[in-house]
């Protein structure tokens, strides 16, 4: 049986925003900084990369239900700009390599999303 504060947090749109947001503050921080904190890896760049992705797909997904076909097109124009900012940043590079380690993670995020929502609100 799922918690009836499980429940609602799951249908709390205005808080899943507002997480998505505070989520795409601190990746473009961490992504156009030209030295991100030596701590704020996961050891791999695709891997960096495809979580950072699954988090902001998966709030997205909650924050914006329904909207799945907007929500992959923001997010790969999201992680385009973001390959091309880090192509003028100093000490930065822009890899299609991230571009599709973001597209996995968004996947991955989406997939995550649909899975627990279905454990959630079973039909």
């Amino acid at each position: 049986m799922i918690p009836r504060l499980l429940r609602t947090v799951w249908h709390a749109a205005p808080l899943w925003r507002i997480s998505l947001w505070l989520l795409i503050m601190v990746v473009s921080w961490l992504a156009f900084n030209p030295k991100p904190p030596a701590g704020a890896t996961l050891g791999w760049d695709k891997l960096n990369h495809a979580s950072a992705f699954a988090a902001l797909a998966f709030c997205a997904a909650r924050a914006h239900v329904g909207a799945t076909g907007r929500i992959v097109a923001g997010l790969l124009a999201y992680g385009a700009l973001i390959e091309v900012v880090q192509s003028m940043v100093p000490g930065r590079s822009g890899e299609v390599a991230d571009l599709l380690a973001d597209a996995v993670g968004l996947g991955a995020g989406l997939l995550l999303a649909q899975a627990l929502g279905r454990l959630i609100q079973p039909r």
